[in-house]
């Protein structure tokens, strides 16, 4: 079983046992999207201690609290797995993912760095992620970014470092 080093947050007891299932981990559950600042204080100091991986459901309360932690903990890792393999006929979550999905998230976490400028807007233009969907999200999909809208792909990845060539790679 694979040990992880870094406490990884998520947000309800489901997704801690579906984790506990296939990784030796420790876990912070969030309680969903309306996170306390109880909660956020004992990330921060999990943070502190030995690092963490923000790992939330790919949905709107997901990336809520994904931007939660983030404004709090920049330097905080994140680990995204795409909606098409967490979910079920009605529900989706990490919790409904299998052990190589989660395991691929888990080995590809980002670590988002504000300010960082690896990318001008008109290289994004010109690479057509504004309008095409399916080609944003092939990009975003190859470096594990989540599913973003283009204004947070754009954001996503000139954090992450990600550079014209890497997308033009992907894109070939």
């Amino acid at each position: 079983m694979k040990k992880i080093k870094e406490m990884i947050v998520v947000e309800g007891k489901n997704d801690t046992s579906k984790l506990k299932t296939f990784f030796d981990c420790d876990t912070i559950e969030t309680g969903g999207d309306h996170v306390s600042k109880e909660v956020l204080d004992r990330i921060e100091a999990a943070a502190n201690r030995r690092g963490i991986i923000v790992f939330t459901d790919p949905d709107t309360a997901g990336e809520h609290i994904r931007r939660l932690i983030k404004e709090r903990i920049p330097e905080a890792k994140h680990a995204f797995i795409a909606k098409s393999k967490a979910k079920t006929d009605k529900k989706v979550g990490v919790e409904h993912a299998g052990k190589e999905d989660l395991e691929k998230a888990l080995k590809s976490c980002v670590t988002f760095m504000e300010g960082n400028s690896t990318l001008s807007r008109e290289d994004f233009l010109d690479l057509g992620l504004t309008g095409d969907a399916l080609r944003r999200q092939k990009v975003t999909e190859a470096f594990h970014l989540g599913k973003c809208n283009a204004k947070t792909a754009f954001k996503r990845l000139n954090e992450a470092g990600i550079t014209r060539e890497q997308i033009e790679e992907v894109l070939e």
